[in-house]
């Protein structure tokens, strides 16, 4: 079996190192030193689609972790970002500000299937890759009192579309076509041959 590259993994999300590990990619953490500035990358265009911004906003991090990676004189070797994104009528949902918003995500989401959509990159001087994956995920119809009461666990808080599909959010999925693993925030087999391809050039 090819070896995969040692790679900096730009990314806060303990999920996405935890798929990383799985199948076996070597790594170090190359954190955003200011995160507001990380968040800030995320804000949507009014007229972008869905597939335009992930991939924008991934190549953004990347460009960011690429040029910390320079002011901090780290030995050179790729750099992986990714970003995960829900969309339902090509609306963009991101994390919600607050409860109330992330009550009000998850009341359209309710009883409708959506995509979920993760872009994946990686480069290393001028050179970079990416690719897009995309998952279909349908919920349950699910009442105001489940919704708040998942609400008011805190989970949603930080999440693309305010739920996590590896936590209490799983019990209101009825059917996903696509990417398990790429709903959670990694897509592993389109990341594993993202890296292959990277080896082969």
């Amino acid at each position: 079996m090819m070896s995969l590259p040692d790679i900096y993994l730009a990314s806060q999300s303990p999920r996405r190192q935890q798929l990383l590990t799985q199948i076996g990619v070597s790594f170090e953490l190359l954190l955003p030193q200011d995160a507001a500035a990380a968040e800030a990358l995320e804000e949507w265009l009014a007229g972008e689609s869905p597939r335009a911004y992930v991939k924008r906003v991934t190549l953004l991090k990347l460009h960011a972790a690429m040029a910390q990676l320079r002011r901090k004189g780290l030995p050179a070797k790729p750099v992986l970002t990714a970003d995960t994104t829900v969309t339902l009528g090509g609306v963009v949902f991101g994390k919600p500000v607050d409860e109330a918003d992330a009550m009000t995500m998850l009341k359209k989401l309710s009883g409708q299937t959506h995509q979920v959509l993760t872009a994946v990159a990686i480069g290393q001087g001028r050179r970079r890759l990416c690719k897009v994956q995309c998952s279909r995920v349908t919920f349950a119809p699910m009442t105001d009192e489940e919704i708040s009461t998942y609400v008011k666990t805190g989970e949603p808080m930080g999440k693309a579309g305010a739920y996590a599909i590896q936590g209490f959010a799983a019990g209101f999925v009825q059917k996903i076509a696509g990417s398990h693993s790429g709903i959670m925030g990694l897509p592993v087999y389109e990341t594993r041959q993202l890296l292959l391809e990277w080896m082969k050039d």
